[in-house]
């Protein structure tokens, strides 16, 4: 059973490729390397995974989005490397980020690839080198509601963001209305719920309404809030928790915090049908995606006005991001063994399973490269 279904997920994620063409883009734990005698490389059961010489405690934070699959990815890894104990926290990924730029983790996980001045941050810890984004996590930004007796809702983005902005304020608005002629709309008190931290889903999310709905969304946008009313939570769990436990709620998450008990808007764009919040429909909106960072530097820029039809507008890539050079040498053995790892192709297998989508082959071969050359 193993076999078929390491081979199931493999062909989901080849799948996943092959749709999105070139450039598509689609917690804790510990063990003991294996036998004294194999020079620390460890092979588990259903997946090879080079331990090196990874030992002691690797730190990370960062993206709350990319949680589910650390969480699958650790468990894997230290089912291998026993001498590795991984402790990723998914505090945000602004908190991430600075915890990165202070020296805290070996590594953090961003939706938003680095600032300039996070840059310039960094360059105090990366002694010799600089922190670099590595593409390593793709998939859709989900829009859960919880509207007794509407099973499926139509938005577009001059809705949305009318009601994250507080403008529309009840369920049977004639802007809903006309979006959803055959529902029976409530006459129910919309509850838009936000993030509280600084988190990349926020920034992704409001890239995404500054693009599509520039006369309704007339904020700047960034890692924090900047709309006023709503309610806030920490984390995506926190956001997805407020949806299920608030009737009238609404918010946006990773799809793998909706799955469970959560309905879902179907986005209505310039193509001909509403498109669903769907892995395959945002691989087919990320597979526009451009490669903008430099050097090492994988940071891409998305494309969130795709016209193609069941391409999904609303998506997030997150990023690993490391020292290119200067990584602490207490922490660098297991810091290349792990993201070498979560890189690989059973790595990448996983994530199809979780509700994310693997990177392309062209965009992680780079990722592949730029591991093995950490320093």
């Amino acid at each position: 059973m193993k076999l078929q279904r390491k081979n199931r997920l493999r062909a989901l994620s080849l799948g996943a490729v092959a749709v999105t063409g070139a450039l598509t883009l689609t917690a804790c734990g510990s063990d003991d390397t294996g036998n004294p005698g194999d020079g620390g490389t460890s092979k588990a059961a259903d997946s090879k995974i080079d331990c090196g010489d990874a030992k002691g405690q690797l730190l990370a934070d960062g993206s709350s989005a990319q949680k589910n699959a650390i969480d699958a990815w650790v468990k894997q890894y230290t089912a291998s490397c026993k001498s590795v104990q991984i402790n990723y926290k998914g505090s945000g990924s602004g908190a991430g980020i600075t915890a990165f730029t202070q020296g805290q983790v070996a590594f953090a996980g961003s939706d938003s690839a680095l600032k300039p001045e996070e840059v310039t941050a960094s360059k105090e810890v990366c002694k010799g080198g600089q922190g670099i984004d590595l593409p390593m996590v793709g998939g859709p930004i989900a829009v859960g509601y919880n509207v007794p007796g509407v099973d499926s809702l139509v938005l577009d983005a001059k809705t949305l963001a009318l009601i994250f902005d507080s403008k529309i304020t009840n369920w049977n608005d004639k802007a809903i209305a006309a979006l959803n002629p055959d529902a029976k709309l409530p006459d129910l008190k919309i509850q838009p719920y936000h993030r509280s931290d600084e988190s990349g889903t926020t920034d992704n999310f409001t890239k995404y309404l500054i693009a599509a709905a520039p006369d309704q969304w007339k904020y700047e946008g960034g890692k924090a809030w900047q709309a006023k009313g709503g309610q806030s939570a920490q984390g995506s769990s926190g956001v997805a928790q407020g949806v299920k436990g608030t009737e009238g709620a609404i918010s946006y998450m990773e799809l793998s915090y909706a799955k469970e008990g959560m309905s879902t808007v179907d986005i209505k764009t310039e193509a001909a049908e509403p498109v669903k919040a769907t892995v395959e429909n945002a691989t087919k909106a990320i597979s526009e995606a451009q490669v903008v960072g430099t050097g090492k530097d994988l940071a891409l820029k998305l494309n969130y006005k795709p016209t193609a039809e069941g391409a999904y507008p609303i998506t997030l890539v997150t990023y690993e991001i490391v020292c290119d050079k200067g990584n602490k040498a207490d922490t660098l053995p297991a810091t290349k063994s792990f993201l070498s790892y979560i890189a690989s192709e059973d790595g990448q297998a996983l994530l199809a399973d979780a509700g994310y989508a693997p990177m392309p082959e062209e965009i992680i071969t780079k990722v592949r490269t730029t591991i093995s050359e950490l320093s």
